[in-house]
């Protein structure tokens, strides 16, 4: 059996600028700095992982170190965790992007490489990859593992529709805040969802 601990970074500088992050790589603010170092103490109180895989970007990447320096592991960086790859809007003021690239009447379409970005077909099917990779590479496992992912609030999202197998043209949606935490296991041919979007950490 494997458990998923899932965790969103913490608050970055592109919240408080109001600009499209996806692949734009901006830090965590001092207050994503505290909000990462307490759900790493709490991650290593309550669900310690026995590995850490992470997106690359910044704001996910200090997110994971604090969980690693807590826990006392290291940290494995995987691209495919990145945030959805939005082209040229990453790192755009939105008012600015809403100018200089406005959406078509029709809106964007699943297969619509809008401003060099990534297809939510595209996306859909990197998380779809990421996932198959890590259950194969742990299939049959007898042992009791558990790996937290470090990753995007968008990112999380496609995982979770992944994991559950949900259709692709679907209303439903996880929210994830400031470092949320989501448990998922696995055991063997079954899902389950423990808990999502966990901030208690954040209430002290």
């Amino acid at each position: 059996m494997i458990e998923l601990l899932v965790v969103r970074h913490g608050e970055s500088q592109a919240d408080l600028e109001d600009r499209h992050e996806g692949r734009a790589d901006f830090v965590l603010t001092p207050l994503g700095e505290r909000q990462a170092g307490l759900a790493a103490a709490w991650i290593a109180r309550s669900y310690r992982p026995h590995e850490i895989l992470a997106s690359p970007l910044k704001r996910a990447a200090r997110t994971a170190e604090a969980i690693a320096q807590e826990c006392g592991i290291g940290v494995a960086y995987d691209e495919d965790l990145m945030e959805w790859d939005n082209g040229l809007l990453a790192g755009l003021k939105r008012e600015e992007a809403s100018v200089k690239y406005p959406l078509p009447a029709s809106g964007r379409q699943p297969h619509d490489t809008f401003a060099e970005a990534e297809s939510e077909i595209q996306f859909r099917a990197r998380a779809e990859a990421f996932l198959s990779g890590l259950l194969f590479a742990n299939r049959g496992r007898k042992d009791f593992h558990r790996i937290c992912i470090v990753s995007h609030g968008g990112t999380i999202n496609m995982l979770f529709h992944s994991l559950l197998k949900l259709p692709f043209d679907t209303g439903v949606s996880l929210a994830t805040g400031d470092t949320g935490i989501h448990l998922w296991r696995i055991d063997g041919s079954r899902r389950r969802i423990v808990f999502t979007n966990a901030q208690e950490h954040l209430r002290g």
